[in-house]
Formats: structure tokens, sequence, C-alpha cells
């Protein structure tokens, strides 16, 4: 029997800030297992642009773009000290009542959504690592049925690359119904929801196109790009163009956004989709609309995926149909130099937190 400690090593955020309002400690309480919940031993947890957002408060407000506010637009249930992390993999070492011992050993995959509904709606979305403690902590609480077997040989840290940018993606996919011989175009293709974008695509039996910084080209093509057009090297309209060898681009799967943004929409063919999960490059952008009506565009916003896109999400995992990008690992103690460095974008795929 797994003995459990009162206390663990975690990092909580303190507040909206700098790197400082992330506090590493060897002192925080382990969570309690409630009804219905299992007790997790975390192995490892993917990061996130999410993380980054959320602890700098750089979501704004419908009234105001540049206010200091949190992730959810249905109402504030970011509390502090809060530990994040969504892409959590572990082991379950202990289960709460009306929860099955048999499923103490289980490794699992977290499914990180708190849902708030039956449904698949996502009109009401949270998450473990905002509305309530996600991952980088050495234990985790979670309802039992966000815990998932993934039959996979898999490890820990590759099961970590995948499930808030895989799921982001297939819900983006899904949203703007990307179907088999459809051309999509991924913005920001080198990060862990664009590298999973083109991966989805071609699960789909869609063709990707990417467009990423100078010097990733070749990892583009390497995990599924059909072409690569080269971001900030002319223009991009035309540099599409070239790529996709006047194939008309279907979908636009933008993570991007600023000043790209009108771009894309020339870019799309007539009665194209444009879907969006995030603007790194700036969340104000112009849209011509105009633009929009005349070429009968449709322009989706995505945020996280339904239980559906997860079984989907699982199910390509298993088949290995998608396959793990792990850009970096970095111990729990080292946090600080992980997030600088996640923010500086030099790497492809995912960077994966461990316990030390």
């Amino acid at each position: 029997m797994t003995t459990i400690p009162k206390t663990m090593a975690a990092v909580r955020l303190m507040g909206h800030g700098g790197l400082e309002k992330l506090i590493y400690s060897r002192d925080v309480e382990v969570p309690s297992v409630a009804p219905g919940e299992v007790l997790l031993k975390v192995s490892a947890c993917g990061m996130n642009n999410t993380d980054v957002w959320v602890r700098e408060g750089a979501y704004g407000t419908e009234d105001d773009p540049t206010a200091v506010s949190t992730w959810r637009r249905q109402g504030n249930t970011l509390t502090f000290p809060r530990v994040q992390g969504t892409d959590t993999i572990g082991y379950i070492v202990a289960v709460g009542q009306g929860i099955d011992k048999a499923r103490i050993g289980e490794r699992i995959m977290v499914d990180f959504s708190i849902y708030n509904r039956d449904d698949d709606s996502l009109a009401d979305i949270d998450y473990m690592g905002h509305g309530r403690d996600g991952g980088y902590a050495e234990y985790m609480a979670l309802p039992a049925e966000n815990a998932h077997v993934v039959a996979t040989d898999m490890t820990d840290i590759e099961l970590a690359t995948f499930c808030c940018a895989y799921l982001t993606g297939e819900r983006m996919l899904e949203r703007a119904r990307l179907a088999a011989g459809e051309t999509v175009l991924v913005t920001g293709a080198s990060g862990g929801v664009g590298s999973g974008i083109i991966q989805l695509a071609r699960a789909r039996g869609a063709i990707p196109i990417a467009v990423t910084a100078p010097g990733k080209e070749q990892a583009m093509l390497d995990i599924g790009a059909e072409a690569v057009a080269t971001r900030g090297d002319g223009d991009l309209v035309e540099a599409v163009y070239k790529a996709a060898s006047g194939r008309p681009i279907d979908v636009v799967a933008d993570l991007v956004g600023g000043a790209m943004f009108n771009d894309l929409l020339k870019i799309l063919r007539p009665e194209g989709r444009y879907t969006t999960a995030g603007a790194i490059a700036g969340p104000v952008v112009q849209l011509d609309l105009r633009t929009m009506y005349l070429k009968q565009l449709e322009l989706h916003g995505s945020s996280q995926g339904s239980r559906a896109d997860f079984r989907r999400l699982v199910r390509y995992i298993e088949e290995r149909k998608i396959r793990p990008l792990v850009g970096g690992v970095y111990p729990l103690s080292e946090f600080h130099r992980a997030q600088a460095d996640f923010m500086q974008k030099g790497f492809v795929g995912k960077l994966v937190i461990v316990p030390d």
C-alpha cells in the first residue's frame, strides 16, 4: 500500500503578474479526496500558453481588452493560491467514497475540463488548474470520471504532451468541419496546439499547410505538414499560395491573430471557414466585414473541447494516429526556468514538468 504524505511539493500561482507570482514550495498540503474523486500521484504535466496568460491576467474583458482578467467570460472561478497545470499524467493512489478500490494503481490521463453541464455544450466550461487545482504538484485530486486509462505504451512524459493542446486543436477542426481531402492552413504551427493540429488534420485525411518561423520548416514537414510558408518572409498571401501549389484553402486554424488576421481572410477560399483558439501576436484585430460577407466566410471561436472530442483524442492516441512531440523536460523545482524558456518559443511541441 502506498503511504501518502501530509505535505507535497507544488508550484502555486499567488496572483496575476510576472514569474515572481509562481512560488515553489515543499510544504503544500496534499489534497483530500472527496466522494466520487481519486487521488493522483503526478508523474508528468505539460505546459501551455493558458498557464502564462492566466498568470499575466492577459485575457482582458469584453469592455476593456487591456484589463487584467482571467480566462473565463462566464464569471471568474480563479482564486489564489492556485496550482496550475492541465496536461496531467499519473497513478491513482487513493479513492474517495463510492469509487472502486480496484482503480488504485491505474495510470491515467486527466481530462482536465470542468464541464458544468451534462451535454456537450461548452457554454460554461472551466478547467482544472483554474477552477480547481491542477497538476504542477506531486499529488492532485480530481473527479474519478475525469481519470482515463489510455491503452498505449507511450511513456508518462510522452502522454503528457497531448491533452490540452490536442484537445483544443481537435475542437477547432471539429467546429470548422474539416473533412478528408480539404486543405487547412495552420498558423503558430510549431507550438503545442499548432503541431497537434497538423497531426490531427492528417488523422482526418486532410492536408495541412504550416505557417511557422524561419528555421522550423523541416520540423513541420517531419510531423506531417504538406508544405510550409515561412512567417515574415515577404507577402504571406503569396507565400501560402506557393506553398499550397495553388490549392484553395478550405480552413484556417489560427493561433496567432495580430496583424496577420486580414491576410488569413484573404487566403481563405469563398465559403471558407476560419477557426481560432489563440492570439499570441495580438488579440485585437481589424476586420473588414465586406471580406467576410462577400466571400461568405464562417468565423469560429473555440476553446478546450467536449467529452466527445476527448474520446476521439484518446482513440487517436491508442491507434497511433498522432505522436508525442516533447520539446523539453524540466523538474518541478525549476519551474521558473521552464516557463521562461516556454515564453521564448524556441522549441517544437510541448515542454513537460516532472516531479523532482
